[in-house]
């Protein structure tokens, strides 16, 4: 990251702004929603009712003494920020610090009947089991047919779109039905990616997991079809190690993920059966670092996960919180070089993303123009525009 980076650290203080209306708006509504998945008790209506005001109207509590990890919250900046308004601290802080709230309200990390119980699982599992689900993995049967590199290409854009896989595997340049003036691929590094996992690869692929369902799913064949045809020898997915930001993907909801295409008809179950024989014989692992729930940006990683990170022929991060924490979460001018904002990171590294926050970099002065005079500042958050970026 740039020494002494000038843009400002984003925070919720401005009604009106993206990140007020997620405080505001969006943590309540998820409250709400958690509060109606489970028949919680008494004891967790209460935790619940509690944080919905504190949302609101209060300030940042501190976690329990007992908490298995309050130091390293306080590590991560509690002690910095507890008893200040959830506004007026770092969005990313914010954010990341009301799920692990949450969790203490249902009871998650507590000894008793709902510890470890995903409190987003419900949602998770709809999705997955959902018909749009099916028609994804439908689609994957159109492929088996065409070449390896237009396979490989509309597997990537899969992965790129996320819940609107069905876009990916159209096999268009751009990906997405958008047109003039400005396409829906904002920024295209994709041959810069595929050279760095040759057809003859025999390095690491590290995968940093966004969601679970849907969004996971497309992951996963691009990882299946990656090992199958010996672009990588191994792969790394990174996924959370407890329920985050709603639907981020855990453990349990890859084996969820894995066990659905193995039941599948057609190509997706071919899919699920290569997933399952790498699992066990560790040509893919699943890893699920403490760090992938800080709110805090990668340039602040550990030095373990560096160096795993510094061994891998290309690490990719998917999603829009992940990109966010590579680059920074500043409002970044859009065209400040997206290899100045990684140059922290120690190897290859590339971002699939959709556009649903303001931070955003690596565009090029006639893109950033045409997107403002098309839509405002609507393009940076509405998650109708994508990018694939690349620093090699």
């Amino acid at each position: 990251m740039p020494a002494n980076p000038s843009a400002p650290v984003l925070v919720g203080d401005e009604p009106g702004s993206f990140p007020h209306s997620v405080l505001a708006e969006r943590h309540p509504a998820v409250i709400r929603q958690v509060r109606d998945a489970f028949p919680y008790g008494p004891g967790q209506h209460r935790a619940l009712d509690a944080l919905l005001e504190s949302c609101a109207e209060g300030v940042i509590d501190d976690l329990p003494a007992a908490a298995p990890d309050r130091d390293r919250w306080q590590d991560w900046g509690l002690g910095q920020y507890a008893a200040r308004s959830w506004f007026d601290v770092p969005w990313l802080w914010s954010e990341s610090y009301f799920y692990r709230r949450l969790l203490e309200a249902v009871g998650y990390f507590a000894p008793g009947p709902w510890q470890g119980i995903d409190p987003f699982r419900p949602s998770k599992l709809a999705e997955l089991d959902s018909p749009e689900t099916d028609g994804e993995l439908a689609a994957l049967d159109e492929l088996e047919g065409k070449p390896l590199a237009e396979r490989a290409d509309a597997l990537l854009h899969g992965s790129l779109w996320g819940n609107r896989a069905d876009l990916g595997f159209r096999l268009s340049a751009a990906g997405a039905e958008a047109g003039p003036p400005v396409p829906a691929l904002v920024a295209d590094d994709r041959e810069a990616l595929w050279s760095l996992l040759p057809p003859s690869g025999a390095g690491t692929l590290c995968l940093v997991a966004d969601n679970a369902g849907r969004e996971l799913v497309p992951d996963l064949f691009l990882v299946a079809h990656l090992l199958a045809h010996g672009r990588v020898r191994r792969a790394v997915l990174h996924v959370k190690p407890y329920p985050y930001y709603v639907s981020d993907a855990t453990t349990a909801d890859v084996v969820d993920a894995v066990r659905r295409l193995t039941a599948a008809p057609g190509a997706a179950a071919e899919h699920g059966r290569r997933l399952w024989a790498a699992m066990a014989d560790g040509r893919l692992t699943v890893r699920a670092h403490p760090f992938s729930c800080a709110p805090l940006p990668y340039a602040d990683m550990p030095a373990d996960l560096r160096e795993e990170f510094a061994a891998a022929t290309l690490t990719v991060f998917k999603g829009d919180l992940n990109y966010r924490r590579l680059v920074g979460d500043r409002l970044w001018p859009p065209t400040t070089p997206f290899a100045d904002t990684t140059g922290y990171f120690p190897g290859p590294v590339a971002a699939l993303r959709t556009l649903k926050s303001d931070v955003i970099t690596g565009l090029d002065a006639d893109t950033e123009a045409a997107l403002d005079a098309a839509e405002g500042e609507r393009w940076r958050v509405a998650g109708t525009h994508a990018l694939i970026q690349v620093r090699t």
